[in-house]
């Protein structure tokens, strides 16, 4: 079964990212504004961002599970963003959008095509997703797509070596519902529930 079927909603296709879709991954990674709250340093040519795609995307394509799409509006099929799922047991939902698509609701309207699909082919148990603390716009994103809060930690955040708050969203898919991904809290040893989002 192929891991990454295209996906459609309204406005968005969702696809297997190319190698000719190397400049406009560049021109979402080569944004400072866009990376701020990003694991990875904002790229500063299109070999560091090649090497990225091949890695990242074009080489786990033949993994057996994990959805790595391009988000592309439908008019011209350009990446205007990117959409994930982690393979590891956490099953970590990622996501980037182009700034200059911000606050459209394009992330939310990704996401919630890509977990229709994943509850229709019943592939992975449950999603978590982690945000900084400093960006709840993110936070939005997975309250939207129904996700909960479980609890929040403090994590020395590697490559950028910053200590940074996250909070951690779950959704269980397997009806589960009280099954919380522990390895965050259990792993760092600052962690608290925070009572007033």
């Amino acid at each position: 079964m192929e891991n990454t079927p295209t996906l459609l909603t309204n406005r968005l296709i969702l696809r297997q990212f190319v190698r000719e879709d190397l400049p406009a991954l560049f021109s979402i990674l080569s944004d400072p504004e866009v990376n701020t709250f990003l694991p990875w340093f904002t790229h500063q040519s299109m070999e560091e961002t090649l090497s990225f795609l091949q890695t990242n995307f074009l080489e786990t394509y033949s993994l057996p599970l994990g959805y790595r799409y391009a988000i592309c509006l439908k008019e011209d099929h350009i990446p205007i963003g990117y959409i994930n799922i982690s393979p590891n047991e956490s099953h970590d939902l990622g996501y980037g959008i182009h700034r200059n698509f911000w606050h459209q609701g394009i992330a939310t309207e990704a996401g919630k095509c890509l977990l229709d699909h994943i509850q229709k082919v019943k592939t992975i148990p449950f999603i978590t997703a982690t945000h900084d603390r400093k960006n709840p716009n993110s936070g939005k994103v997975m309250q939207n797509l129904g996700m909960h809060y479980c609890y929040s930690y403090q994590e020395q955040w590697q490559p950028k070596n910053i200590p940074v708050i996250f909070r951690m969203y779950q959704m269980n898919l397997d009806g589960n519902v009280h099954k919380i991904y522990s390895q965050y809290w259990d792993q760092y040893p600052i962690h608290f529930i925070e009572t007033d989002l």
